[in-house]
């Protein structure tokens, strides 16, 4: 029984991570972070590296491996979050310099 409960855990873990597949397209279809928390799925990235030391530490391979799986998907999500909220940043920045120069210039 425990070895069953064991696989249902881990196939658990494994439609965890996939559950963050939609997620990800919607944000690189988009190429915007707007909607996204990044706190949110910072956290969550957080929370499955720890799950994965947890992991290793009891030996428990559908742990790890679900963990991993999902720091994976979320992890993606985070990093363009990141990409797409940096660039959208440096875009509003410079656009304000330079309404900045032309009303200096003008």
């Amino acid at each position: 029984m425990k070895e069953i409960v064991a696989v249902i855990f881990g196939l658990g873990l494994g439609c965890n991570a996939l559950l963050f597949v939609p997620q990800i397209i919607a944000v690189w279809r988009k190429k915007t972070d707007e909607g996204i928390s990044l706190v949110t799925f910072g956290g969550f990235s957080i929370l499955q590296a720890i799950g994965i030391v947890h992991g290793l530490y009891q030996h428990d391979l559908s742990l790890i491996l679900g963990m991993a799986a999902s720091l994976l998907t979320c992890g993606t999500v985070t990093f363009l979050t990141l990409y797409y909220r940096v660039r959208r940043l440096r875009a509003a920045a410079q656009k304000v310099q330079a309404i900045s120069t032309s009303i200096r210039e003008g």
